[in-house]
């Protein structure tokens, strides 16, 4: 899975989103309101692990993450 942190301007929130080792769009969510994204793809218990790379993440880098991995 990689993750990538987008810089929103204006109006435009600040965004993540997740994506697939095929680059496939997973999930799309505010910063702020990861929870129903992250439960829809059935990622709500990883919730916590996520949202602390996330917060550390520089905007516009991708980062590759194995959530399996974590407990």
């Amino acid at each position: 899975m990689y993750i990538i942190k987008v810089k929103g301007v204006a109006k435009i929130p600040d965004y993540v989103q997740l994506r697939d080792d095929k680059f496939t769009l997973l999930a799309y969510f505010r910063v702020d309101r990861p929870d129903k994204s992250l439960d829809k793809v059935g990622l709500g218990h990883k919730a916590d692990y996520i949202m602390n790379i996330i917060k550390d993440l520089p905007f516009g880098q991708i980062l590759k993450l194995d959530v399996e991995q974590q407990s």
